[in-house]
């Protein structure tokens, strides 16, 4: 006789931040289907912002759950909410972004409707930039919905489904920079080949793991681990095949080489979501897979992490010192901030998980502000982004300057910003871990990255600026209200970051 299986019992309250980010992309596909012209662009941004305001309610009102849900599938628990609020609300920040421009004129000229005569090529070209515009929104909520699955999963499966539905929205809209076209698909084809290599190591890691523990819950494998019965050649190949994956994902040495291109070639408002949500998405996951599954093991996986850690910080202090873009800048410096960050998950400590949640949320707000100030600086071919243009900045436009001065100063780890405070947080935690030669690696190397973040400042206040130098658009209340809130953020966590601080040690308790 065959067994009945029993359905899991499903309680929607508290999967309801993921199902309503869900319901909105959605309804978005369905706006682009049925609401015609420019009203459509209009429909999906006040959806978008909507659905992620109410999925951060959700957030709210689920404040101190700590269960397992979904046939213990999914655990809704402090780190999870944390990491989903923060997403939530750097998701509406970048949907603002979206909304400025175009994403071809984010990344080529920008074109005035009132210079070009219509029926021309110029005016037909504007015309399919316009029509093309919102299809970024739906695509842009899928993969938010993707990325707070993501650090929620206590079941490997469902991990590597929440994995690949926050990467194919983003590989399809690093490719949206039609004016672009060669650089822009470059980085998509980029994107995707090294993504589908990573994943493939990721799923193949989930069947080792498989077949060590019998099963692929988190919890599980943790209990495994300690039973001497079970062959740790699969569990050692298992953890370095789901590394791959992961480590892919928050651009860690020696899987970083998509990150550069990637964040050059993509139109700047997708670059911003990538940099600062997926990072937050895939630490959150790196933080559960080995707090959760692997904490019995740790002995095994500390020492190799340590080697990540160590190369992912010295590569990308030292290469962001050669680079000519400011993008590819910014790409190397996510590269050295992965690997402070990695310091806070190597301690393996309360302390540990509660820094490195504080400081995913300030480098979130500080790297979104970051690319809305590189949107603004342009040239007749659209973003000026080789350093060399941004000489004199400081004096054609001190506002923007001055803010992308203080942007610079918290990732370099200045005194007063958020990024100061979110080091020690996590260089503190590595010192009670255990972790001192790591710390002192990583102050050096911070030390570098100081450099090349006070080279663009030299640039823009110590130089003359060129007579056919760019200029700096005047930011729509939209990307005026991103870098605003980055401006305020980096500077009361700088001053006063207890509350923050305080929220993220009450949300570093993960649920088994």
């Amino acid at each position: 006789m065959p067994t009945d299986i029993q359905a899991p019992e499903i309680l929607y309250g508290p999967l309801s931040p993921i199902l309503i980010v869900l319901g909105v992309a959605v309804l978005g596909v369905l706006v682009e289907a049925f609401v015609p012209g420019r009203l459509r662009r209009i429909v999906q941004i006040v959806l978008s912002l909507a659905g992620l305001l109410a999925a951060l309610v959700a957030v709210v009102l689920l404040a101190g759950t700590n269960k397992l849900v979904a046939g213990e599938a999914v655990a809704v628990d402090g780190p999870t909410l944390f990491l989903q609020g923060l997403l939530a609300i750097l998701g509406m920040v970048g949907v603002l972004m979206l909304a400025e421009r175009s994403l071809d004129s984010s990344g080529g000229a920008v074109v005035s409707k009132a210079a070009v005569t219509p029926g021309t090529r110029e005016d037909v070209a504007l015309s399919e930039s316009d029509a093309i515009q919102s299809e970024v929104f739906p695509l842009a909520l899928f993969s938010l919905a993707g990325m707070m699955l993501f650090p929620a999963a206590n079941n490997l499966l469902l991990m590597f489904v929440a994995l690949e539905v926050l990467s194919f929205p983003l590989y399809i809209m690093a490719g949206l920079a039609r004016r672009r076209r060669l650089l822009s698909q470059e980085a998509a084809l980029k994107y995707f080949l090294l993504g589908s290599f990573a994943s493939a190591f990721f799923i193949y890691g989930v069947a080792l793991l498989y077949g060590y523990a019998g099963s692929v819950d988190l919890g599980r494998i943790f209990d495994a681990t300690g039973n001497a019965a079970n062959s740790d050649v699969l569990l050692f190949a298992g953890i370095a095949m789901l590394a791959v994956g992961l480590l892919f994902k928050i651009g860690a040495v020696p899987f970083h080489a998509w990150t550069p291109d990637v964040y050059q070639g993509s139109p700047t408002p997708v670059t911003a979501l990538m940099a600062a949500c997926t990072k937050i998405a895939a630490f959150g996951a790196v933080l559960r897979v080995f707090y959760v599954g692997f904490g019995q093991a740790s002995w095994d996986w500390r020492p190799v992490m340590w080697g990540v850690a160590i190369l992912t910080m010295v590569v990308g202090a030292v290469l962001a010192v050669t680079q000519t873009d400011i993008k590819r800048m910014l790409a190397y410096s996510a590269i050295a901030h992965t690997g402070f960050i990695l310091v806070g998950v190597i301690a393996l400590n309360k302390d540990g998980l509660s820094g490195t949640l504080f400081y995913l949320a300030t480098y979130g707000f500080t790297t979104m502000a970051s690319f809305a100030l590189v949107s603004l600086v342009r040239d007749s071919s659209g973003e000026a982004t080789h350093l060399a243009q941004w000489t004199g900045l400081g004096r054609r436009s001190p506002l923007v300057a001055g803010s992308f001065a203080l942007f610079l100063f918290a990732l370099a780890g200045i005194p007063l910003t958020s990024g100061f405070i979110a080091k020690f947080a996590v260089f503190k935690a590595g010192i009670e871990g255990g972790a001192t030669p790591l710390v002192i690696v990583g102050v050096i190397t911070s030390a570098v990255t100081a450099f090349f973040y006070a080279r663009v400042v030299v640039l823009m206040f110590f130089n003359e600026p060129a007579p056919d130098g760019p200029t700096v658009a005047i930011p729509s209340g939209y990307t005026a209200a991103t870098i605003a809130l980055g401006l305020a953020v980096t500077v009361v966590l700088g001053v006063l970051p207890q509350p923050v601080l305080d929220l993220a040690n009450q949300a570093a308790l993960f649920v088994r």
